[in-house]
């Protein structure tokens, strides 16, 4: 039997890269390794049980085999320290010794820590195991925590991408510092914007190019102007917010003086019409005379837009205030624009 010493708890060499093994890249890399070194084992492993089981090894222990012994052994009490004997290790090709212990976490979470070595396992081994024990309990409530505010950043990402929100940082001369992924779909696929020479941000249409580059230089003087919103197309329906950068930090050593806030519609005016219809009930004529006012359009530009007469037109309106439950224009806008369309 091999008699080991090992340096008290306190010490860094294995809490330390415990606890930090949480922003590691594999995790616990460095735990593992020292783990291994301090008790001299052939392999360890961390074992993260939920809904998914995630395994992370180092030395002669097979993932595989790992997670067969695990679910052979689903049943352990959390805190002991269990001996090869006291384990179905019926799975898997085992050889050598093993000790293992549990800890849990209320979210249903679980972890395993694991020794295997071909010589008989000590007591002081199984012993530092248990000290692990409260550590480990502390570790695995982090990273529940962390997974579940991840969980919720692809969650809240993933809401962002349908909208279609999307911001893009410039330079004095409009060339392209920095953009989310949603902005880099538009520059790719719209055809109203895209990276032209050196970087530069290249709108479409002329005047919107001029427009732009000014309220870009407008940003760079001053810090504290306000946002200007800019129009790029109505079918399918894209707009801008152009801002100073007020925020440290946005890329390329701060060279960004402008914010772009973008917006791209996913569907067509036609698309909008149908899913109107479906979210409100409305008739065809009505839907493109509701999206058409949630554009901004008063009613007499709306009739005119659609052929109709003011008093058809008007008439519609007040099918559509009563379907939607709004009670003016601007009611209407926000019920249609504030809807699950903008998920569409």
């Amino acid at each position: 039997m091999r008699i080991m010493r090992f340096p008290a708890l306190g010490e860094t060499d294995l809490l330390v890269p415990l606890h930090d093994g949480l922003f590691e890249q594999p995790l616990w890399r460095t735990f593992l390794a020292r783990l291994r070194s301090a008790t001299g084992m052939a392999g360890v492993a961390l074992a993260i049980s939920g809904t998914d089981r995630a395994t992370f090894v180092d030395g002669a222990v097979d993932e595989e085999e790992i997670t067969d012994l695990l679910s052979a052994n689903s049943h352990l009490r959390a805190g002991r320290v269990y001996a090869q004997t006291e384990l179905d290790t019926s799975v898997g090709t085992w050889q050598g010794d093993i000790r293992l212990i549990q800890v849990r976490e209320d979210s249903g979470l679980s972890a395993q820590l694991i020794l295997t070595d071909a010589q008989p396992i000590s007591a002081a081994t199984a012993s530092l195991l248990a000290s692990l024990a409260p550590h480990m309990e502390v570790v695995l409530r982090n990273f529940a925590a962390i997974e579940r505010e991840r969980a919720r950043a692809d969650l809240s990402e993933g809401v962002i991408a349908r909208m279609n929100f999307g911001w893009i940082s410039l330079d004095r001369q409009c060339r392209i510092v920095d953009c989310n992924p949603p902005a880099e779909r538009v520059l790719r696929l719209s055809g109203l914007l895209r990276r032209g020479p050196y970087d530069r941000l290249v709108p479409a249409s002329p005047a919107v190019d001029r427009e732009l580059a000014g309220l870009v230089a407008r940003c760079a003087a001053d810090p504290g102007l306000r946002p200007h919103a800019v129009t790029l197309s109505h079918d399918p329906w894209i707009d801008l917010l152009v801002a100073p950068v007020r925020l440290a930090g946005m890329g390329a050593g701060g060279s960004a003086v402008a914010l772009i806030y973008l917006r791209g519609d996913r569907s067509s005016q036609a698309d909008r019409h149908e899913q109107l219809c479906d979210l409100f009930q409305l008739t065809a004529s009505e839907a493109r005379l509701a999206w058409s006012m949630a554009q901004g359009m008063s009613i007499a530009e709306a009739a005119q837009e659609h052929g109709l007469t003011i008093e058809t037109a008007r008439y519609y309106s007040k099918k559509i205030y009563a379907k939607t439950g709004a009670r003016g224009q601007s009611d209407l806008v926000r019920h249609i624009l504030t809807s699950v369309l903008a998920l569409a």
